[in-house]
Parts: structure tokens; sequence; C-alpha cells
């Protein structure tokens, strides 16, 4: 799931919540009302969901099987012709299509050791896309990025780095979670742990403005000065947990090391005693290598040209194997569409599901969707998209539709209240600017709906990080949100009417002192990883 296009500031006017979950409390000596016979197509998609359950059995195929799914690299590829596969052989075609091209990288093994002043093989790994060591250890001492007076001074210590590791991540004061120390602490304790870290944050960030570069331009200035590598430590605030991203070096390796290695690393340095690594970081560089998203599809014979579409991004960072980010989401749409075509294989509606590639740089494969086939988005009844974790689905908002309430409420009553007991809607909302794959579609003004789920501390435990992995599936909720998507899509392909997608007024922007804007339509970037 990709973040950095959420629009900060942005407020929802006229909101109505409506708890969809809960019934009315009952009259005192009033006989409860019958409930309404229960859909024959819903029924037996719950009965499908239930009782021949598929989705243990991909979601091993997928994220033990395959792995992650980093854009260019072959188990991208080999992702999407596996889901492919799983279409065709529940006889719904399938196909990939190619939206761009991106710098195919493939991982290999990486080993970092502490020689000195002692010997400890360290938990960590390669970036994606670091330049390899080609089989060979890269030994070198160990320094801490000073704090310099300013860029003249950075410029003056740069000679020092050559053949050097050089740290350039802030000490964490504590490797003990916010919810531990809140937990077992005194709270003068933790008031005293969270204001240091806001302060050793606040002059470590402005450590790095000193130099003259950010922390993006950073690692190829030292790595000109000559370094051996880049060593860092993105600590997701979780037990074990760290975001991996991308390299920003071309000749040298960069390595994420695990918090507590990475601690022990600064501190000896800091202290003066010699601190020497070996790093080994094999990688393959696969030249450029074309780029898909996955389509299937059940086609209607009554509103062939109409089209009601499931949505996840297949990609993933590479740091685990994207399991809820966007595995989860992924297993959704990949049970929905293999339920519907056993259940409803003629809907009065086309049924496309989008697989969709490179979400995490920014949407591309999406957009490069909507840029492709105006002729299914301007003629789009919904699209519902799920990407943010294993968590039952708890939210879903109008996006800004002034008329949404209508459609989706009238959706979401056909749907069992024990599949629904968490949901809350609001509308109309605002439309989501970014975040994931629905924005594509909300941007070109189309009814595209995201599926917002419970957390699961998946900001911190999970999110991009190295523990996104199979085990942290919570299946029963993956199975409730299926359920969830089948009976969306099914009510939508149904409806006698075309949804509505005109817009409301949007409040006022205090961030920008503007009148709301809906988001601008962005192009794909079709070229990738080049730069």
């Amino acid at each position: 799931m990709n973040y950095r296009f959420l629009r900060p500031g942005a407020l929802a006017v006229c909101a109505v919540i409506v708890a969809v979950g809960t019934s009315w409390a009952q009259r005192p000596m009033e006989e409860p009302a019958p409930k309404a016979p229960v859909d024959p197509i819903v029924a037996a998609i719950i009965k499908e969901a239930t009782e021949n359950s598929q989705l243990q059995t991909l979601g091993h195929e997928l994220m033990d099987g395959i792995g992650p799914r980093l854009v260019g690299s072959p188990k991208m590829k080999e992702a999407n012709d596996w889901a492919v596969q799983k279409y065709t052989s529940w006889n719904i075609p399938a196909r990939n299509e190619k939206w761009g091209e991106w710098r195919g990288w493939e991982r290999g093994t990486t080993h970092i050791d502490m020689l000195s002043p002692w010997v400890k093989s360290l938990a960590g790994t390669q970036l994606a896309w670091s330049p390899s060591t080609k089989g060979k250890a890269v030994t070198g001492d160990v320094v801490v990025l000073p704090d310099l007076a300013d860029s003249v001074a950075f410029q003056q210590w740069l000679p020092q780095v050559k053949g050097k590791f050089v740290m350039i991540s802030m000490l964490q004061p504590t490797g003990r979670p916010d919810h531990n120390w809140e937990e077992f602490g005194k709270k003068e304790s933790v008031d005293k742990m969270k204001s240091e870290r806001d302060k050793l944050t606040e002059a470590w960030n402005a450590r790095i403005k000193k130099t003259g570069k950010t922390i993006q331009t950073l690692p190829l200035a030292l790595e000109k000065a000559g370094a051996a590598g880049i060593v860092t430590s993105y600590w997701s605030r979780a037990f074990g947990a760290d975001k991996i991203f991308g390299a920003r070096t071309k000749k040298i390796p960069t390595i994420d090391v695990q918090m507590e290695d990475y601690g022990l690393l600064y501190r000896l340095t800091e202290s003066g005693k010699p601190t020497k690594i070996s790093v080994t970081a094999n990688s393959k560089e696969t030249g450029i290598q074309p780029t898909y998203n996955t389509l299937a599809e059940i086609k209607s014979t009554v509103k062939p040209n109409e089209y009601v579409m499931l949505s996840a991004h297949f990609d993933s960072w590479d740091g685990g194997t994207g399991a809820t980010d966007n595995g989860t989401g992924t297993l959704v749409m990949l049970e929905a569409m293999r339920i519907l075509k056993l259940v409803y294989p003629n809907p009065k509606r086309t049924i496309l599901v989008g697989h969709w590639g490179s979400e995490e740089q920014g949407l591309n494969g999406s957009r490069a969707f909507v840029e492709d086939h105006p002729e299914i988005v301007s003629n789009l009844q919904a699209l519902f998209n799920q990407d943010n974790g294993t968590g039952r689905v708890t939210t879903i908002t109008g996006q800004g539709y002034l008329h949404a309430y209508d459609y989706i409420t009238r959706w979401l009553s056909k749907v069992p209240d024990e599949y629904k007991t968490d949901l809350v809607t609001t509308f109309p909302g605002t439309p989501g600017g970014g975040g994931s794959d629905f924005a594509s579609f909300v941007a070109a003004g189309a009814p595209g709906f995201s599926l917002s789920s419970l957390s699961w501390a998946y900001g911190t435990y999970t999110w991009h990080t190295n523990l996104d992995t199979y085990d942290k599936i919570v299946f029963d909720d993956v199975r409730n949100n299926a359920i969830l998507a089948a009976i969306l899509v099914y009510q939508a392909c149904e409806d006698p009417n075309k949804t509505s997608t005109e817009r409301s007024v949007l409040p006022f922007n205090t961030r920008t002192n503007q009148p709301g804007k809906w988001p601008e339509l962005r192009k794909a970037t079709r070229k990738g990883g080049l730069d």
C-alpha cells in the first residue's frame, strides 16, 4: 500500500455516519421483526466461502511458494502467470496486460558479520535494487555520520569515508514499542522516553540537513566519495520489524540492519572502539523488464459493456513476502471471483478483476489501466478495492460522491449482519487522492471505493516490513472480506440503476487556504527504476 499521495488536511463535510452492522433496539412488549429471507445467491456465496474456502491454499502458493513481488522482478512475473493459471483453472478468462517497463532486479542472499571488536552475525538485509557485491565479501570499518557544522564541513569530511561503511540512521533510544512502555512503565518514564526520542529525531534530521543533502541524496554522495557501503536501520517501532524499501546507491551495497544490531554497531563506534563489518550482498540486474496487470473477466450477456470491478495491487516490497500488503487483498479478490463464477456465472453486468502492478511506486498499474481503458472507466458501475492489511473490513466511505449513500447502503442491506458487524459507512466522504488503487479511478470521476480494514497493528508490524509473512494472515477476517466483496459485486451487477457519480462540494482546504479540489488525474510512470 502506498501512502505518499494522501491529502493531508482534507476534511469530510456533511458526513453521515451509519453503523450498518447494528440493529435498532427493540421496543418493550413488541415482537421482534422477522428476518428477511436470505437471497439464494447470497446464501450460496456464504456456503461456498465457508465450506470450500481456498484461501489458505492460495495464500501458501502465493506467499510461500512464489514469495515477494517487487516490480520488475522475476517473482512478479511468476505471480502474474500463476494468477492467470488459477483463473483459467476456474474457467474464468484471464490475461496479463503489459502497461510499462521497469528496471529488472533479482534478490540474492545477504550476509552481514561484525568482525571486531568481537565476532557476531548481524540481522539485516540489502535494500531492493541494491548493487551486488558479486559473491565477494566487502570488509571495512564502520563510521557514523557526524554532526557537522554545515555543508562546507561535510565536504571537508567526505574523504574520510573512503573504504568505510557509513551509518546514516539515528540511534533509537529504546527497542521497546510504545505499547510495551505504556503497559509496564510509569507515566513519568513513558513521557521521558517519548520526549527524548522526539529530541533525538529532531537533532538527527538537523544533522542530515546540515550536510546539504537529503536522506535520498546522501547515499549517492557517500558512494562518490568512495564509501564501501551504506548502513541504515528503518525501525518500524515494533519488536523485530524493519521497513525495507529501495537503495539509492549505484555501485556500493545499501543494507538495513535490524534495530538491535544497528544500535550495537552505533554505540561501539561512537565509544571509540574500532568496529569492522563484512557484507556479502548478492543480487542480479536483469535489464529492462516488461510489467503487467493481471486481469480476469466474467462476461455479461445482459449489459456486457457496463462493469463492476474487484481491485487489489499485486506487487509488494520484498523485505517479507507481501502477505498483508497486499497478499490478503489479492486473496480476497481471487476468492470472490472463484465463488462468483460458481454461484453467479451469468451476471447482469460484466465483472472484472484487476491485480495491479507497481502500486508501491505510485499506483502505476492502475493509473495505466485508467489511461488505456476509458471505455471501461466511463461505464463503471462500481469498483471495490482492498489494501490495508488482513483485518475485516470496517469502513467504507462515499469518496465524495453525493449519492453514494443511496446505492452503497442499499447493496449493504443485502449483506447478513454477521458479515458487517463492525462496518461503518461515511457519506459523502472525501475523494481519496492516493493511498491505494481506488484513487486512480476516483481521480477519473469513476465510482471507486476502498474496503478499509481493521488494523491488526498493520502500520507498525507488517506494512512494508520484514515481518509481512504468511503467518500474519488472519484467515477468518479474509474470508469475511471475500464474502462481503462477492455480495457487493453481485448487488452492483443486479442493480437496475446506473450509479450516480455526481460530486459533492468539497470543504475549504485549510492547509492550502484554497477551496477544495477533486484529486487530479495523474499519469502512470511507464518506465521506472532507470534514473
